[in-house]
């Protein structure tokens, strides 16, 4: 990858995260007034005035919309309301736990599906392939709150095996990576199923089997190498979404993710912690991105970087 190209993505990538920060101080704004919910419904106008004073919410609009670009600058997301601490720290120390979360639950759903698709394409139109279709089609429909209350109920309630929620050891991972799991296995089983469908079917694989190469060095070596662009895109873009968080699985399980984190700054009007959290996922994303870009160079010595 050369470096003209990481710096053209790193320039399109500060333009989209300032216009994306910018929306997002306007937006948390129309929450309501942080004053209003931290302070009691009794409280008096001077009370009221005095927080707003504090939080620098008595200027107008504009005002404060240039004070913040100022702070934005310096990377300052100023102090959480809710944490009474350094907005960007708080995020910090979230956003590990999302990101850990994530690659888990992505990795094996990766896996599993590069294996399952392939075992489904290799037996195109038997019973197996009939199955593995109905098995991934589900797993990609099914909504992540309902999996992870109807595993609370099942292994944590009934059974009395797994925690209903918290964080500590690897029994609090179980239960919210196997939420996560779901549904990115059911999609990429579909998309290995298909691409392998069509790579068995190329020209350079009869040719390989024609000059008497081996059933599974055609499938996991010739056909499979090809057939992974379009999952690598897919994991992509689902990693992505993963570095927002899984919002509603980590409220399910009290998970101290950076989605958890996200949801309850907009509720509590947590302005700095919104905002800082916004940043952080955001800068994640690029990142992404452009591993992404490698992992295509290095799968498909045909596809360069430039």
């Amino acid at each position: 990858m050369s470096f003209t190209y990481f710096l053209k993505r790193a320039v399109f990538a500060a333009l989209a995260l300032a216009a994306l920060m910018t929306s997002a101080f306007f937006l948390v704004r129309l929450t309501g007034d942080p004053a209003n919910l931290y302070l009691p419904v009794d409280a008096s106008d001077a009370a009221r005035e005095a927080m707003r004073v504090r939080l620098g919410l008595d200027h107008s609009l504009p005002w404060q919309f240039l004070d913040w670009a100022g702070d934005m600058l310096s990377l300052d997301f100023g102090t959480s309301l809710w944490h009474n601490r350094p907005a960007m720290d708080v995020v910090l120390e979230a956003l590990p736990n999302t990101l850990a979360l994530g690659a888990i639950a992505l990795t094996l759903a990766f896996i599993a599906a590069v294996i399952i698709g392939s075992i489904a394409a290799v037996n195109a139109g038997g019973w197996i392939d009939r199955g593995i279709n109905v098995l991934s089609q589900a797993a990609a429909s099914v909504p992540d709150f309902w999996l992870g209350l109807m595993g609370v109920l099942l292994f944590a309630v009934t059974l009395r095996i797994l925690p209903t929620s918290g964080f500590g050891g690897p029994i609090y991972w179980i239960l919210p990576v196997a939420c996560l799991f779901a549904r990115p296995f059911g999609t990429l089983v579909q998309i290995v199923r298909g691409s392998m469908i069509e790579a068995l079917n190329a020209t350079f694989v009869r040719t390989a089997r024609a000059k008497g190469a081996r059933g599974g060095r055609v499938t996991f070596v010739h056909a499979l190498r090809n057939a992974l662009l379009p999952a690598v895109t897919v994991t992509g873009d689902l990693a992505a979404q993963f570095a927002g968080g899984g919002g509603v699985v980590e409220v399910v399980f009290g998970f101290p993710g950076i989605g958890k984190l996200l949801i309850d700054g907009i509720l509590k009007r947590d302005f700095a912690i919104v905002q800082a959290s916004i940043f952080a996922v955001a800068v994640v994303i690029f990142f992404i991105n452009i591993l992404v870009d490698m992992l295509y160079a290095s799968i498909d010595p045909r596809v360069r970087v430039e």
